[in-house]
């Protein structure tokens, strides 16, 4: 048998199923052997994991690079080296820069600009108002998500009717894109919002106040109704309440193709938080009551809730900590920091280290389409690995995160134990021994040319706008022009 190129030993392996010691021979990209202790041969090297456990990299599928536009914030080096010192080895990362990624042309500059990436990455596409024509070609381009902004944060991108959405859904369908969803409904937001203004509210807590839970459920709802009609695969971002768990539970019951993740922040923060931490704790939607956190946690173990993700969302400190809450930027970095905070809480016992694979690695790369590539330890599967302390214990320090212009998080201070040592990508570190290596720079490369697109089954195709527009009848016209 050839050598290895890396062969990692006295590890303990750990799925979405379970775990066990194993040494795992990489070969090129690829994890070649899994074989119990001492059984695999040789190596061009061998890594010591003794005591360590080995998980598949994290797939933090909502991070915010902000380049083009707003580099001062953060860019592709530095967002990509906070990932890789956090145990993350693939990212999606969202349209609205500025240009948004709305266009083929406005993705290939993306794409350019992503040549620094240190892992693996997609690119969404906008899914807007006034783009539906570019939607086959962005899907073309490489574009290996779609993004809706039911609702306003930064970039300010306009929501799409309804109408628009079903287009777009209609289209993405056929090729089995996911679709994510900011789901907030835009026009309560902007009333509420505009009335607390008037008012002179501008505190923290206002920003709340304009953000009640009831637009999560009416976005919720309304996008798995469409999703249904259409056959459109949709994922719910950002999970904050309680509350939006009931219609995200009965359209999964409907069989409705549709997934939801949930942040650090949502499951850790509450509004006793937010005298202590000011505009820093401002993120969209927003940090809730008390009450949400213990039914987020229940969903995320009943697996209701399938992704834990990040929002990864950097902002200046200036832009933080303004003390106009509708001023200060909105959200904060947490690509780093979601390994190491959800590690802790599986020291606490919320929940399971092997849930922790399923809903940070496992799931996500099934949602999108990357198994069997990514998000498990498997024979042929990319060696994107996190090697882990469970033991370790540290202190979150937001002078020491790698998102260098935007070192700003409401988890400063907090000790966790539990920390990623080692990040392999492709089976290159590009983390060892708590330290970035440089020469990962440029590594990551695009999974869209791995993703495995399921057939979409819509319940209503035969009246897709599409396919009424495009119908001929006997006398040469199409059916629109019958209509009219």
């Amino acid at each position: 048998m050839a050598p290895f190129d890396l062969l990692i030993t006295g590890g303990t392996v750990v799925t979405h199923e379970g775990r066990f010691r194993a040494d795992i021979g990489v070969t090129g990209e690829v994890i070649a052997a899994i074989g119990v202790p001492g059984s695999l041969g040789i190596a061009m090297e061998v890594f010591d994991a003794s005591g360590l456990h080995i998980l598949p990299g994290a797939i933090d599928v909502h991070v915010h690079y902000r380049d083009p536009g707003m580099a001062h914030k953060e860019d592709w080096d530095t967002g990509t080296a906070a990932a890789a010192m956090g145990g993350v080895t693939t990212v999606f990362e969202m349209p609205n820069t500025f240009p948004p990624t709305a266009t083929p042309e406005a993705l290939a500059d993306k794409f350019r600009r992503a040549s620094t990436a240190r892992v693996d990455f997609g690119l969404y596409g906008l899914l807007a108002e006034d783009n539906i024509d570019q939607l086959e070609g962005l899907i073309a381009g490489g574009a290996a998500a779609f993004k809706c902004f039911m609702g306003n944060t930064t970039g300010n991108l306009p929501s799409p009717s309804t109408g628009a959405m079903l287009e777009g859904f209609e289209i993405i369908a056929k090729h089995g894109h996911r679709i994510s969803l900011h789901a907030e409904t835009a026009s309560i937001m902007a009333w509420r919002q505009a009335k607390l203004m008037a008012a002179g509210k501008k505190a923290p807590l206002d920003h709340l106040a304009a953000r009640p839970a009831i637009v999560a459920i009416e976005a919720v709802q309304r996008a798995a109704s469409l999703a249904e009609w259409t056959g459109a695969r949709v994922h719910v971002l950002h999970i904050s309440s309680a509350d939006e768990l009931r219609p995200l539970r009965e359209a999964q019951a409907r069989g409705v193709d549709i997934t939801g993740e949930t942040c650090p922040c949502y499951l850790m923060l509450d509004t006793g938080d937010y005298a202590r931490l000011g505009p820093v704790i401002k993120v969209n939607p927003p940090v809730r009551e008390p009450h949400h956190k213990a039914e987020l946690w229940a969903a995320l173990n009943d697996g209701t809730i399938g992704l834990i993700a990040t929002d990864h969302a950097p902002h200046t400190p200036e832009e933080k900590r303004n003390p106009d809450i509708w001023e200060a930027g909105a959200g904060f970095p947490g690509v780093e920091t979601l390994m190491p905070l959800m590690l802790d809480a599986v020291a606490e016992g919320r929940l399971k280290l092997e849930q922790l694979v399923r809903i940070s690695a496992y799931n996500p790369a099934s949602a999108f389409g990357l198994l069997p590539h990514k998000g498990q330890i498997a024979i042929g599967s990319h060696a994107d690995l996190a090697i882990i302390d469970l033991g370790a214990e540290t202190v979150i320090d937001e002078a020491k995160l790698h998102s260098l212009r935007a070192r700003v998080t409401p988890f400063h201070g907090k000790r966790v134990r539990g920390l990623p040592l080692h990040t392999l990508s492709r089976g290159q570190f590009v983390m060892k021994n708590r330290v970035l290596v440089e020469s990962s720079r440029g590594r990551g490369r695009s999974v869209h040319t791995l993703q495995k697109m399921p057939t979409a089954k819509p319940r209503r195709v035969e009246q897709s706008l599409a396919s009424l527009l495009g119908s001929q009848g006997s006398d040469g016209t199409t059916l629109a022009q019958q209509k009219a």
